[in-house]
């Protein structure tokens, strides 16, 4: 944490320097539209990149299939548009370079490695929601730990799960998932 804290600290003197650096050698006028246009040219590249991918989302989605580009490839198309917002000769780079399709792919195989890695070692935790309820009680709350009424539970469709409930919405259906055996 502290690493990525210290590049949060750094990285705006290390683009003011360069910015300066190149300004003194190219002059004003030529650095502020190299700049300017970089953040045009990275923001409609941005869009037709994230275009793509969410396209590419939904087609696979339609035909019941995984995305190839999953959510690391539309996480770096949406942190390179970001960097290309940034004023700076080192981020308009990095921004840029993560637009592109290969150099996308060669870092989500690098950051899915390390999520692998980090799930087999233990070290990386998902935290979810599930269910209605919470544990409580709660201070204060003069009944249990739920903040529905007692007699919600009374409403609850009965029978097996799996099928349309009689009683029940026909837009309601209860179901089962399992899970299919992965795709290599």
């Amino acid at each position: 944490m502290f690493k990525y804290f210290l590049l949060a600290l750094t990285l705006p003197f290390v683009e003011l320097y360069l910015l300066v650096a190149i300004g003194r050698e190219v002059g004003f006028l030529p650095t502020l539209s190299v700049v300017l246009l970089t953040g045009l040219v990275g923001s409609w590249l941005a869009r037709r990149e994230g275009s793509r991918v969410m396209r590419r989302w939904r087609d696979a989605l339609a035909t019941r299939q995984v995305p190839e580009e999953g959510l690391f490839s539309g996480a770096l198309v949406m942190l390179g548009g970001l960097l290309l917002l940034v004023p700076g000769f080192l981020t308009d780079v990095v921004g840029l370079s993560l637009l592109l399709p290969p150099v996308r792919r060669f870092v989500t195989a690098r950051l899915r490695r390390a999520v692998e890695r980090r799930m087999r070692d233990g070290s990386f935790q998902v935290t979810t929601m599930g269910g209605m309820g919470f544990p409580g009680p709660f201070p204060g709350e003069p009944r249990g730990g739920t903040p529905f009424p007692e007699s919600w539970s009374d409403t609850a469709p009965k029978g097996p799960p799996g099928r349309i409930r009689s009683g029940a919405s026909r837009a309601e259906v209860d179901a089962e998932f399992t899970e299919d055996e992965p795709r290599h």
